[in-house]
């Protein structure tokens, strides 16, 4: 395969390379990825989610959202297999390569992190599949010419959840299939979504307090949420 991806500084490389190593993920073997062996110290050292501007390091680690939605795309690759794709909020970018090694015609990650962007960056090489990484916010836009738009583990705080929902479902209005990995998040909002898999990730527990997270794939319905009549 062709490896070609956005450049990114050689400084956040550098800081990728030094605090994450390489190894496969627990439940995506197939996927390598530079993952953090001890949460707490690195979140530190990028300063944390309230202590400054700088986004935590969702990069550094294999969320269960992303896991069991790469698992989804690598079982099932006739999901991306010749089609566009959006990898949103795209952290380490295992969802976007699982994409990639499934055979999509293309594959775009977005990141708010300039960290972010440089893990999929290296994370893409060492897999030797072409992903163009992308720095930026993009959600109050729209997903481009994407024929599927994959998000990861992005129903997490009422905030994003929100602004993720209104950027997935203008996707979906579009023509777009959306589909998203979740761990029983609590701003997922389930009425707007139709379930196709589940799976029993393993996750670190230090970051989620148990080894083992159930994590749904669902697909985002364009139309009214569902009725509980």
């Amino acid at each position: 395969m062709t490896v070609h991806n956005q450049p990114v500084s050689a400084l956040s490389a550098a800081f990728v390379r030094l605090h994450a190593r390489l190894a496969p993920v627990a439940f995506v073997p197939e996927v390598r990825l530079h993952q953090a062996d001890e949460p707490i110290g690195l979140w530190e050292l990028t300063e944390g989610e309230f202590r400054s501007d700088r986004p935590p390091p969702f990069w550094a680690f294999a969320w269960a959202g992303g896991q069991g939605l790469a698992r989804h795309v690598t079982d099932h690759p006739q999901v991306v297999a010749g089609r566009r794709v959006l990898d949103l909020a795209s952290g380490s970018g295992l969802v976007a390569i699982a994409a990639a090694r499934a055979g999509a015609a293309h594959v775009r990650a977005v990141e708010v992190d300039e960290l972010a962007v440089a893990a999929v960056t290296l994370n893409a090489e060492a897999n030797g599949v072409r992903v163009d990484a992308e720095l930026g916010d993009i959600l109050d836009g729209d997903a481009g010419d994407a024929e599927v738009v994959l998000a990861g583990d992005v129903f997490y705080s009422a905030a994003m959840a929100n602004r993720v929902l209104r950027f997935l479902l203008r996707a979906a209005r579009s023509g777009a299939s959306v589909l998203v990995g979740d761990p029983g998040r609590a701003f997922l909002p389930r009425d707007r979504f139709d379930e196709l898999a589940r799976y029993e990730v393993p996750v670190s527990e230090a970051l989620e307090s148990v080894r083992v997270k159930r994590t749904t794939v669902w697909q985002l319905r364009a139309g009214r949420p569902k009725s509980d009549g």
